[in-house]
């Protein structure tokens, strides 16, 4: 199905700078919103762009660039001190206030959005009426033991191609993307090539790295950026949001990585799609959609 052009777009004020954001629907319908948060970081929202479909239950759906990426402010200069998850906590909050719907609204994070989302609902922001965490690991820890795990079932050559460019710094040879393409495309999204909202994410994080890089690394399963050792697992138990945890069954977020979720957030369910990698609402759309609607029309 197609995606849904935007109702409004605009840009929020952020301290200096700006967080872009586009609205599919109507924010004083009588459903709460639900603001997407995307992954990476710095990933930009495109690949997200089906969610939007969920505005077709009379819900508005709120997607934002986080700082950093695509049409909001690029600041390539700064450091790793810059670039924190309290950076982007301040983000969410300032659009939520901008928009007006901070007393009333439901998020849904995905991998790294997921993680951010996280670490809103710890803190019992009381507008939250639901949370929807996609593809997100809990520990950074558990994440990269895992993905050394699904690295190790690799092709003997992809698996060695990987280790000798980590090794040597490389990572941005043609042969090392050659071999991440292989991981890719059995952990990350199965449908390939990837359809054209996931590739416009990938084009805009080659585009400006800078937050990609810093925060997680080049690539998704070599994590050598300040969120190697991220973890939200001694707080979850504060979640008091009724949550929602959605994975695909090759997921590089494996059900080890999403487990401390289901064992301490209260009120949680989880659905594993198992069809799907790290996209199940690209790799198996219409039930994602179904999944999620009910579960916020639940919450509701």
């Amino acid at each position: 199905m197609a995606i849904p052009e935007p109702t409004t777009q605009g840009l929020a004020p952020f301290k200096d700078w700006h967080t872009w954001y586009r609205v599919t629907g109507d924010l004083n319908a009588d459903k709460a919103p639900l603001v997407v948060l995307h992954g990476g970081p710095g990933a930009a929202h495109d690949y997200t762009l089906r969610m939007a479909r969920l505005a077709e239950r009379d819900r508005a759906v709120v997607h934002y660039d986080q700082l950093g990426v695509g049409l909001s402010t690029h600041l390539p200069e700064r450091g790793a001190d810059f670039w924190t998850v309290g950076l982007f906590l301040d983000e969410l909050d300032n659009l939520l206030a901008h928009l007006g719907i901070a007393g009333r609204y439901h998020l849904i994070g995905q991998s790294w959005g997921g993680m951010l989302a996280a670490e809103h609902a710890v803190l019992r922001p009381e507008g939250l009426k639901g949370l929807v965490i996609a593809d997100s690991p809990a520990s950074m820890k558990l994440w990269r033991e895992e993905c050394d795990r699904l690295r190790s079932e690799l092709p003997a050559e992809v698996e060695r191609t990987l280790r000798e460019h980590e090794a040597a710094g490389t990572t941005d040879s043609p042969e090392y993307r050659a071999a991440e393409k292989v991981f890719n495309a059995r952990h990350v999204c199965m449908i390939v090539p990837n359809p054209p909202e996931v590739l416009a994410s990938d084009a805009k994080t080659a585009e400006d790295p800078t937050v990609y890089h810093t925060m997680n690394g080049p690539t998704e399963f070599h994590v050598v950026g300040t969120l190697q050792d991220w973890s939200v697992t001694d707080r979850l138990h504060q979640v008091t949001a009724p949550t929602l945890l959605v994975s695909g069954r090759h997921d590089e977020a494996t059900p080890r990585t999403v487990q401390p979720f289901a064992d301490h957030i209260p009120d949680v369910r989880w659905q594993i799609f198992e069809h799907s990698s790290h996209m199940p609402h690209i790799e198996e759309e219409e039930l994602f959609l179904q999944v999620v609607g009910s579960f916020l029309d639940s919450t509701d």
